[in-house]
């Protein structure tokens, strides 16, 4: 009997239910189509993934494709084997410009452009795009429509005016607005108003080596946030960043609008619908005194091994691309509310009337198509995402400063300057000890700080949404 190829794909367990079950299924039918392989699923933690990573690499363990977390990148680009080579090599170059591996359609020139140009560098599409989300808004009709509101707000002032119709109702909820204090809205917030996070374009023409949270862009944000604390239209729970907390004040009626992840969708449809009120949602609202100059991704990619034989190389290959293949991108959608990979994915949602059926799962896809590629409203070009060694701790400084603002009241200015000066010693040490097996070295490795430790859980909102249903 001939011997089967073992390939090794390690996965980032994200706590939704069922989450790493669905990589198990796509394995197993991987191999019945493929019966001279077999997938060995490995399950990282979300927190610990790049630390579980280099420790397997330093140990000369070598996965054939391995995840990473989106702000992470800047790492897995870092990681060295110990002989002191590239861990990780392109997936695009590995590809080679086929449009089959081992059978299964290439579908790397169809993903959807804004995950893709997150994951370029160079013009080198380096790695595997797996999940994809974006920041949308969320809205209670009911109590939107009792305001006199026929749409949901599109402007930074828009949503000041929706704030105040709405607390002003006299049986209305307590506060117009919540959100998180978390990272990604600080991305999104300059990414709409077109500014940048890091020095050499973000990181993308070079090595990051200062970043800048005191930028015209991040201080617009965080001045307006901070009014609208003020005169009590945005309600903060206190903790960071309190998913679950936020969650919970909107699907129980104590704000009509709330800022989240599109991967909340079918939670927050689930509470809506248990707790009697109708769903909008919306685009991200944006700066409206500036042009709209794009939006912001989050997710994970996969890393492909540059150190692999071919055989190993293409069965990896190949079950990357059959595990994104349109089909399963599509379902997955409908699963966990990640936006469709590809367009022929959302393409085959909108035939079979999905779309139509749940509008509310549209928006997110509909709003990274707004602008063409690499180009904001009025055409010009717009920066991509950051990338840049100690990105997680650097939003755990953004988060602290603006808990700060809101809870003490700390000046908006002062506060993240000083924020800055934390971010560029923490990259300034990360740039001295990369690369490496353990690029930064291994404290800055964690995905995720948080001032009070909570995960993103899809379980605690799933639990959230089942209390509303009840």
């Amino acid at each position: 009997m001939k011997r089967r190829t073992m390939v090794d794909v390690w996965v980032i367990d994200l706590t939704f239910p069922g989450y790493m079950d669905w990589w198990d299924v796509q394995a197993r039918r991987f191999e019945e189509r493929h019966p001279d392989y077999e997938i060995s699923i490995v399950r990282l933690g979300f927190f610990t993934s790049p630390r579980e990573v280099s420790a397997a690499v330093s140990e000369g363990r070598d996965p054939a494709a391995a995840e990473y977390y989106f702000y992470m990148n800047q790492v897995a680009r870092d990681v060295r084997t110990p002989a002191g080579a590239p861990q990780f090599g392109s997936v695009e170059q590995a590809v080679g410009g086929r449009t089959e591996v081992l059978g299964e359609p290439v579908v790397l020139g169809d993903i959807v452009p804004a995950l893709r140009d997150y994951h370029t560098y160079g013009g080198d599409l380096v790695s595997m795009p797996s999940v994809g989300t974006t920041s949308v808004l969320y809205g209670n009709a009911d109590l939107l429509e009792a305001a006199g509101l026929s749409q949901m707000p599109r402007t930074w002032s828009e949503v000041e005016s929706a704030c105040e119709a709405v607390t002003g109702l006299g049986d209305g909820p307590s506060h117009g607005i919540t959100w998180s204090n978390h990272g990604m809205f600080f991305q999104q917030a300059l990414a709409v108003q077109g500014g940048l996070l890091a020095d050499n374009d973000n990181g993308r023409s070079g090595r990051a080596t200062s970043v800048d949270l005191t930028s015209p862009e991040m201080l617009a944000w965080a001045r307006w946030w901070r009014d609208l604390h003020r005169r009590g239209l945005y309600l903060y729970t206190g903790k960071i960043p309190d998913w679950e907390g936020t969650f919970r004040a909107f699907t129980e009626g104590r704000t009509a609008l709330r800022l989240s992840s599109s991967n909340d969708v079918n939670y927050t449809a689930q509470a809506a619908g248990g707790a009697g009120f109708g769903l909008d949602v919306g685009p991200c609202p944006y700066n409206g005194e500036l042009p709209h100059a794009g939006n912001a991704v989050a997710g994970s990619s996969f890393w492909l091994s540059d150190h692999l034989d071919e055989r190993t190389r293409d069965g990896a290959l190949a079950f990357l691309q059959f595990a994104h293949n349109p089909r399963n991108a599509a379902d997955r959608h409908k699963e966990n509310s990640f936006l469709p990979l590809t367009r022929a994915a959302f393409d085959l949602l909108d035939g079979e009337g999905w779309f139509d059926a749940h509008p509310h799962h549209r928006v997110p896809g509909d709003q990274l198509e707004t602008f063409p590629r690499g180009t904001d409203e009025e055409g010009r070009p717009r920066p991509a995402g950051a990338l840049f060694g100690e990105f997680a701790r650097t939003q755990d400084i953004m988060t602290r400063a603006m808990h700060d603002v809101l809870a003490d009241d700390a000046d908006v200015t002062a506060r993240f300057a000083r924020a800055t000066e934390e971010a560029r010693t923490l990259l300034r040490d990360y740039n001295a000890k990369a690369p490496a097996v353990v690029p930064g070295g291994a404290e800055g490795l964690r995905v995720e700080y948080f001032s009070d430790t909570e995960a993103y859980s899809g379980a605690d909102l799933e639990n959230a949404a089942r209390v509303g249903r009840r």
